[in-house]
């Protein structure tokens, strides 16, 4: 561990002045385009990795990029007391690699390989947190000149997928592990609009090396619109579609054909932001019709004329969940492929079956560079008939024999340094005081975590 400790502080000394001339880099690392260093005659060492020509016009080129991150992670009362006390805590690492090869304007491809690992885990090491080594992207472009309509682009092969607000379709960051889908996808763009299209089979993380692949087992397919400087903000209009060869909900299982159609309002005006959502969902499970939902806000001011210039949020959902046992209809959402830590770094809760109140304040404490959130989250679940699960999906507690709707109240403090565009250095901890339901379902112990996280990217 110690040579990539050294490499990570050399880089940030020797990365400092050029990252403050490069734009952040984005979520989806696919969308960065060094391109425009072409122009730049006196590149330093680190520019020539992410620009270096391969034609006499530069017009040709490859980039290279990557991430590398260390997290450790130390549970007291793990899943309500259910997982094996842990004293020591256990490590996550994570290397991500890539290129990105262009041959003009019109054509490229792109190749990232993943590495995560988990060491001292004190339970089996899920797929999410270790998988050794294996492609998790490879896919080529096509960009035919842009038209009068905007720039169409066809992308074949293995890619991240992410929409919105990121509630149903994620990279999932947090967790150890990112997720990717084998999928054609056809974008058309414009200044004020994009529309997506794309069909995908989902590719299942395995714990051997170069072993990822689809199998066919879920595939998601949809359209995706997004209107842009709307009087208003923005406007997305979707549908996705879900085939599962097997699930298994609380009151439901075998086959899945889940159809989500859903709207999101965002934009600002001022010191506020909004973010409202809706989505409705259709279709069967193992014979039983799917009717559920979900509606969701997330409104925040920002108060820069105070000191620290704090920004409180307030976010709610409300996430319908099985009404009646034993019928021929089921109500629990599907998050789908939801960003992992939906509710935070520890991911106690998945968004299925509940009620929750979220309220935060972040706090600049050096501005740019040093923030602190303070956040309070309280669960119910919306119907006492089902159970609670977890961020993929999967049942944690059924909700057969229990009366309690309260799940629990979880207060968090997060501390996060971002001394330039390559480093992110965080701490959280984060306590989970159980509630009414977990105390008849499970142990009900309550849950403190701690998590100290140092990622590099360049």
């Amino acid at each position: 561990m110690k040579n990539p400790l050294r490499l990570i502080l050399f880089a940030l000394v020797s990365l400092e002045s050029p990252a403050q001339e490069l734009p952040a880099f984005k979520a989806l690392r696919y969308e960065e385009d060094y391109g425009f260093l072409r122009a730049d005659s006196s590149r330093t060492w680190y520019e020539k990795l992410k620009y270096t020509p391969l034609s006499p016009r530069g017009a040709s080129y490859v980039s290279l990029g990557g991430e590398v991150r260390y997290q450790y992670f130390h549970f007291r009362n793990e899943d309500w007391g259910e997982q094996p006390q842990d004293r020591d805590g256990y490590v996550l690492t994570r290397y991500l690699a890539h290129a990105d090869l262009r041959t003009g304007r019109h054509l490229r491809a792109f190749v990232q390989l993943q590495s995560s690992m988990a060491n001292g885990r004190a339970s089996v090491p899920s797929p999410v947190e270790e998988n050794p080594l294996d492609l998790h992207q490879a896919f080529v472009e096509v960009s035919p000149a842009a038209g009068r309509r905007g720039q169409f682009t066809l992308r074949l092969g293995r890619q991240e997928l992410r929409y919105g607000s990121q509630r149903l379709v994620s990279v999932r960051e947090l967790p150890n592990n990112r997720q990717s889908f084998d999928a054609a996808k056809a974008v058309l763009a414009g200044k004020r609009y994009s529309l997506d299209a794309f069909y995908s089979h989902y590719v299942r993380a395995r714990k051997g090396i170069f072993d990822d692949r689809p199998g066919g087992a879920t595939r998601l397919w949809g359209l995706y619109g997004v209107g842009k400087a709307l009087p208003w903000g923005g406007m997305d209009l979707y549908y996705l579609g879900l085939w599962k060869k097997e699930v298994a909900f609380d009151d439901g299982a075998g086959a899945e054909l889940r159809h989500s159609a859903g709207s999101r309002v965002w934009g600002g005006r001022g010191g506020w932001q909004y973010d409202l959502e809706g989505v409705y969902q259709f279709g069967t499970v193992g014979g039983k019709s799917i009717r559920a939902w979900t509606v969701s806000s997330n409104v925040r001011c920002k108060l820069p004329a105070l000191r620290f210039e704090p920004e409180i949020g307030l976010k709610a959902e409300l996430i319908s969940g099985d009404r009646v046992r034993e019928d021929d209809r089921l109500q629990t959402f599907n998050p789908l492929f939801p960003r992992g830590a939906y509710f935070g770094l520890a991911a106690f809760i998945g968004p299925a079956n509940l009620w929750d109140v979220h309220p935060s304040v972040e706090l600049a404490l050096v501005p740019d560079k040093l923030t602190c959130t303070l956040d309070y989250d309280a669960f119910w679940r919306y119907s006492r008939n089902d159970g609670i699960y977890n961020p993929s999906a999967a049942l944690v507690y059924s909700g057969e024999g229990t009366t309690g709707r309260f799940i629990g109240h979880q207060p968090a403090l997060d501390l996060t340094c971002t001394p330039n565009r390559h480093f992110l250095l965080r701490a959280e901890s984060t306590w989970f005081s159980a509630g009414e339901f977990l105390r008849q379902a499970g142990p009900g112990k309550n849950i403190w975590f701690g998590g100290l996280t140092v990622q590099f990217k360049y």
